[in-house]
């Protein structure tokens, strides 16, 4: 159900969105209208206090989820430049290894770039390019503990794990924040359901003095599909009106695209 929440495209967010508070409204409307021809007392009752106090915790719930969605979002952004300066300073170690653990590990570094810089748009993609990072992760690990046991520059080996260390703790937080960083949904079920019992409350007292207003009615219902379709589609890991810049991965990218011989000359 996650899953399918969270890939629905952003036209059928929009529609069920719409439908839920064109319903929401027109219910409340039409129950208000039909109380008041029984009861003219109702009128006069303080309805229209209560209702702009249900608005005030709707726009404050609003207001919590975009908060959050968005932090996320920048988190999102900030950890591409993170784990791209922790792999350029993983590729910058590498050259103080031995020559062929060198020449392997920057290869394997640049490889590991590609990998992460690429646009991915399926999960199965997205499963596959973890697993074959998961991969070159450990073959650079295994040339860092063979550098530890041959004794070929112990202290220049043990900076290169060090900074091979933080380069998969930032791939670690990427996946997390990317795959899981998310609104709960919980707060998303609270939030529908304050729209639904916001918007029925509205129509409610509209239908009590019996005027809808159709233009501020229409745009009432277009302002909070709008901004609830901005929260869903900024939280969400794939978004389509957001774009988490991969930017900083892709100079990085650019920047490592060396000739092996290259490095064989700097090298020595």
């Amino acid at each position: 159900m996650e899953y399918l929440f969270y890939n629905l495209p952003l036209w059928i967010v929009l529609l069920v969105t719409m439908g839920i508070i064109f319903t929401a409204f027109e219910g409340g409307f039409l129950l208000g209208r039909n109380h008041s021809k029984r009861s003219i007392n109702e009128k006069d009752s303080p309805v229209g206090p209560m209702v702009g106090a249900t608005l005030g915790l709707l726009a404050f719930m609003l207001a919590f989820t975009f908060n959050v969605a968005a932090e996320h979002f920048n988190t999102r952004r900030h950890l591409v430049l993170d784990e791209a300066n922790a792999i350029r300073s993983t590729y910058a170690m590498a050259g103080m290894l031995a020559e062929d653990q060198c020449i392997e590990s920057r290869k394997l570094l640049r490889e590991y770039v590609d990998i992460r810089a690429a646009d991915i748009l399926t999960p199965e993609e997205l499963q596959r390019r973890i697993s074959r990072s998961g991969k070159i992760q450990d073959q650079l690990w295994s040339i860092a503990m063979t550098g530890e046991t041959k004794k070929i520059g112990t202290n220049s080996s043990w900076l290169y794990v060090d900074s091979l260390s933080k380069m998969i703790n930032m791939q670690t937080n990427r996946i997390n924040y990317g795959m899981y960083g998310k609104v709960s949904a919980s707060i998303w079920v609270v939030l529908y359901l304050l729209v639904v019992m916001g918007m029925a409350a509205m129509g409610y007292h509209a239908g009590l003095i019996g005027i809808r207003g159709f233009f501020a009615y229409i745009v009432l219902v277009l302002t909070f599909s709008f901004v609830l379709m901005l929260i869903y589609d900024l939280d969400r890991p794939k978004q389509r009106l957001f774009k988490v810049s991969q930017q900083a991965m892709m100079d990085l990218q650019q920047s490592l695209a060396e000739p092996d011989s290259k490095i064989n000359s700097e090298s020595n």
